[in-house]
Parts: structure tokens; C-alpha cells; sequence
């Protein structure tokens, strides 16, 4: 990877001449037809990639068994990097969607560069908060669709039932069809009237007929609400294990930019003391 392309890279266009240069002799190059899966979830990591030229697809397995796409890099991206700064497996999956050439960084000239060049360690951190929060914000989505499938598993021929009473009782189109009804029955009795109509006047019969409609209709709307309260309360908990997630990932990275702040202060400390 020449200096000039590693300079179109986000993370390192602030670097200078010599440390450009530097970098660039770190590199190792590395040809890929797709489709070739670099790794996979769970594999040890040595070394993270940054794209030169083609396309990267960074996927995970659902609990589904569904393969998720979280996102699809292109040239100038970087990936694999976690794994080197927790020594942990991989997350997730790396699939070559087209032909590209690679730069591989391994962990120990990454580990040492890093120390000597910590703006391009907070260029880092920087890009990984901005992939956390998208990562969030996928698996937010992916969770409530998860909700209403397992939710509709669960639906019995009662509960199906109740929901369509309850959203056509709630609707205008009840309420049209209620009052053209209550009209055409109070309109055929009175013209019936002197014939002696099977409703007449008071319309007992009617309002007998709204008063059973309005003691069925009631328990029925009550049994979709409260199944709809226990949805809801399942959303709620997944929304809070996300934000919980979310917070425990932003405070690991903030001790990795203590660290790092840590080793610049002690390197600056033994230049310092080196110059004296």
C-alpha cells in the first residue's frame, strides 16, 4: 500500500510524512476473490485490514439462525481491529463481496504504533463509537421484529379474535354502520307502527340488543389492551438490555482511551527525560 493511497484512509490522512511511511512498511498485501470469508465469528485474531480496493461484508448469526448484515465496507475502511485490543475471538463474520486487495496490519506493529501515534488511536475509537451506535440501532430493529413473530406465535384463535372486534369496534366504520342501523331500525318500525311493527316504540328490543353489544364488547376490548400492555412491557425489557449493552460498551471504550492517554503521558514523560 503506497503512502499516497494509505493517506486517502480516514484514520490515518492526519499522519505525517515519516509516520505515513513508517506504516506503509508495515503492511502486508493481500489479493481476495469473492465470495472468500476472511473470518469467521469466533476465530482468534492476529491482525486487522484495511480495504484498498472492493468490498468487505461484516455479518453475524442470529438466534434465529438468520445471517445478519451490520454493515458493507468499501475502500478506505478499516475492520478485525477489536480483536487486537482485547486479545478476545472475533465477533463477527468477513466476507469479500467482490475482488479486492487488502493491507494487513498484524498485532504487534498495530500495538506499536499505536502507542507512538495516539491521534490515530483516538481516530479509532472515534470510529468504533460511530459503528457501536449503528450496531445498536440494528440489533434495536432486528429485536422488536423478533417481538412480533414470537409474539404471533403465541396468538390462540381467542386472542386473534378479540384484536379484529377490538380494531373494528374502534373504528369509523363501526360507528357508520352503527348508526345506519340504529336509523333503518328505528325507520322500519315507525313506518311499521300502525301495522304493529316488532319493535315499536320505545324500541326495547333495540336498546336490549346495544346493551348486550356493550357488555360483550367491553371484556373483548379489555383482553386485546392487556395483551397489547404485555407487548409492550416486552419491548421495554429488550430496550433496556440494549441501552445496557450500549452503556458497558461506551465505558470499555473510555478505559481503552485512559490507556491510551496513559501510555502518550508516559511516553512524553521518557522523551522528556531522554532530551534532559
Amino acid at each position: 500500500m503506497t503512502i499516497d493511497d494509505l493517506r486517502q484512509v480516514p484514520l490515518f490522512e492526519s499522519l505525517d510524512e515519516e509516520a505515513a511511511k513508517e506504516l506503509s512498511g508495515l503492511l502486508e498485501t493481500l489479493d481476495c476473490e469473492a465470495p472468500k470469508v476472511l473470518f469467521r465469528a469466533g476465530d482468534a485474531g492476529d491482525a486487522m485490514y484495511i480495504i484498498e480496493r472492493g468490498k468487505v461484508r461484516i455479518s453475524v448469526q442470529a438466534t434465529d439462525g438468520r445471517e445478519l448484515t451490520l454493515t458493507e465496507l468499501g475502500q478506505g475502511d478499516f475492520f478485525g481491529e477489536l480483536t487486537l485490543l482485547d486479545r478476545q475471538p472475533r465477533s463477527a463474520n468477513a466476507t469479500v463481496s467482490e475482488e479486492s486487495r487488502l493491507a494487513v496490519l498484524s498485532r504487534e506493529h498495530f500495538l506499536s504504533f499505536m502507542r507512538s501515534k495516539p491521534n490515530v488511536a483516538l481516530e479509532m475509537l472515534t470510529a468504533l463509537a460511530h459503528r457501536l451506535r449503528r450496531t445498536d440501532e440494528l440489533l434495536r430493529h432486528s429485536v422488536t421484529r423478533n417481538v412480533n413473530v414470537e409474539e404471533a406465535a403465541r396468538l390462540t384463535l381467542s386472542d386473534r379474535a378479540a384484536d379484529i372486534i377490538a380494531e373494528f369496534g374502534g373504528s369509523w366504520k363501526f360507528i357508520l354502520a352503527a348508526v345506519l342501523f340504529f336509523n333503518l331500525w328505528v325507520l322500519i318500525n315507525s313506518l311499521l307502527l300502525t301495522r304493529g311493527g316488532f319493535d315499536p316504540y320505545p324500541y326495547l328490543l333495540l336498546s336490549t340488543g346495544i346493551n348486550m353489544l356493550a357488555v360483550l364488547q367491553a371484556p373483548i376490548i379489555l383482553m386485546s389492551q392487556n395483551r397489547q400492555s404485555h407487548k409492550d412491557r416486552l419491548r421495554s425489557e429488550i430496550d433496556y438490555q440494549v441501552n445496557l449493552k450500549n452503556e458497558l460498551a461506551l465505558n470499555e471504550i473510555l478505559q481503552r482511551l485512559k490507556i491510551l492517554e496513559n501510555d502518550c503521558l508516559r511516553l512524553k514523560s521518557e522523551k522528556h527525560r531522554d532530551g534532559e
